[in-house]
């Protein structure tokens, strides 16, 4: 049986997942600089700020696939695992969790934002026919990517400090820390 808490702390999650999941949607498909999104961060918010983080991997998945329904598709392989590299912050926040401060949210971040770059140019590699299945192809796909990376490594700082400097000054401030506790 649920007690209150309970149902008060999932509607929280809930409510915090549903805000996440329209906020990524929107970001992506309004225009923007290409790779410069906050599905990632989110991912990591989510894990880091979730009372029951194992909902984390939720918000990059429903954002992409609620975005991607208004967006040409991509190879199903080449989204596949896309959509899992975006599970990853998700993750590595729920095992940095008891973390503070800027320096291990922003590690954290850019751990994740390289696996990304590493795990969806090699798909791309693997899957687009763009590359030949060569070291020469992998080595030129990785660096043709490498402005999106600069994109993609900016969106995903700007948006861990947009979305955890938020939560900071929110819990900071009299009358929304009240609300909040």
């Amino acid at each position: 049986m649920h007690t209150t808490a309970n149902r008060s702390a999932l509607l929280a999650d809930l409510a915090l997942i549903a805000f996440l999941v329209a906020f990524d949607v929107l970001a992506r498909l309004l225009p923007h600089a290409w790779g410069f999104m906050p599905i990632a961060a989110s991912a990591l918010f989510a894990g880091r700020m979730l009372r029951n983080p194992v909902l984390a991997p939720i918000v990059p998945l429903a954002a992409m696939a609620v975005s991607g329904l208004a967006l040409s598709g991509d190879d199903w392989r080449i989204s596949l695992i896309t959509y899992a590299a975006l599970t990853l912050p998700a993750f590595a926040g729920m095992a940095t969790r008891n973390w503070r401060g800027i320096v291990g949210t922003a590690g954290t971040m850019v751990a994740c934002s390289v696996a990304f770059f590493v795990l969806s140019n090699f798909a791309v590699w693997a899957f687009s026919g763009m590359y030949s299945h060569t070291l020469a192809g992998l080595t030129q796909c990785y660096v043709l990517a490498l402005p999106f990376f600069q994109n993609s490594l900016a969106g995903d700082l700007f948006w861990t400090a947009v979305l955890f400097g938020g939560a900071y000054m929110i819990q900071r401030t009299p009358l929304l820390s009240r609300l909040n506790g």
